[in-house]
């Protein structure tokens, strides 16, 4: 301790202290006891220098620590997604994929479409939400088969009787509508679940696969 004070003192100031005190010695100015309580003193004052000198060398600014996030500012976001997955795949069924999976995904765990379906209505990039369900190889209504459906009180209209919501209408509402087929329908609902309620119509335009075509056939049949 006594080496780190000295050291931390000038030179100049130590040879003086030490002259002075070598001075006193040779003149005998002082009693042997003055001449010890004096060297006491002085080595008090040394010590008491060295030591604010340490202290304005080491004393360094207090940085405050960041404030912790809390627990529930962070998001709860699920870590896998339920899927169901139907059609004409290997494996129909129900499958738990990891989040941020995409269709293309969901299909491999079906174990892939059967030998040449089409799957060009199918966005292969779509991104999953929890408890979509993707169709596979789903039937497409042309207008004929529409009208001859219409006609015929035995088989089943695929034209809607009225405006469909398109915030609560059901899978099979929405597939009543002119174009959209279960894959569409499924899209629909599973953009609504991800992204909330529309506020307007021409949002359906996002929904991948409604083109512009597709959304002109059926706005007069749909509503918020």
């Amino acid at each position: 301790m006594a080496r780190s004070i000295l050291g931390a003192m000038p030179r100049d100031r130590i040879k003086k202290i030490s002259s002075a005190i070598g001075e006193i010695r040779s003149h005998r100015y002082f009693s042997r006891e003055q001449e010890r309580a004096l060297g006491v003193l002085l080595a008090l004052v040394i010590a008491g220098s060295g030591l604010l000198l340490l202290l304005h060398h080491t004393t360094e600014p207090a940085i405050a620590a960041p404030a912790p996030i809390p627990v529930s500012a962070v998001p709860n976001l699920p870590r896998t997604l339920v899927i169901d997955v139907e059609g004409k795949v290997a494996h129909p069924g129900v499958y738990s994929l990891a989040a941020g999976s995409r269709a293309v995904d969901a299909l491999r765990a079906a174990g892939n479409s059967l030998k040449g379906v089409d799957l060009s209505d199918i966005n292969l990039a779509h991104l999953l939400v929890d408890g979509e369900e993707v169709v596979v190889g789903a039937p497409k209504v042309s207008a004929t088969s529409r009208s001859r459906s219409g006609s015929s009180k035995a088989k089943k209209s695929s034209v809607a009787s009225g405006p469909v919501s398109i915030n609560s209408g059901t899978s099979a509402q929405l597939e009543s509508l002119p174009g959209v087929g279960p894959v569409m329908a499924a899209r629909i609902i599973a953009y609504r679940l991800a992204h909330g309620p529309f506020t307007a119509l021409d949002q359906l335009r996002k929904v991948s696969g409604m083109g512009a075509a597709k959304f002109s056939e059926i706005q007069s049949l749909i509503h918020l």
